[in-house]
């Protein structure tokens, strides 16, 4: 069913391509509605709605502790693991002229 559009009009052309479009969206209506029927079916076969199905949450990934990368070598007890902002005692001796590989735990 191949149509010859060499020899037509713009307004022809423009008038395929609306009736064109006008199709397309009508065949994805039609196949979400589809899609949507057996998820329904699917779901009650399995005793819940789709709404319930949609709604449910992944649990997030736990992540495993971060280990201490620096430490301040004035207090052991301040340390940071190299995430997130830089504490003041990291900032303090960087400008002091301390590089990060001084601070590193060890």
């Amino acid at each position: 069913m191949a149509i010859d559009l060499s020899g037509m009009s713009l307004k022809e052309l423009k008038a395929h391509l609306k009736h064109v479009e006008t199709a397309i969206a009508t065949y994805n209506e039609k196949a979400m509605r589809e899609a949507r029927l057996e998820l329904e079916e699917l779901a009650k076969k399995h005793g819940f709605s789709l709404s319930e199905l949609a709604s449910v949450k992944k649990p997030r990934a736990k992540r495993a502790p971060s280990t201490v990368t620096y430490k301040n070598p004035k207090n052991p007890d301040q340390s940071w693991t190299g995430r997130g902002r830089k504490p003041q005692w990291v900032v303090d001796a960087l400008a002091k002229g301390k590089s990060l590989k001084d601070l590193q735990a060890k």
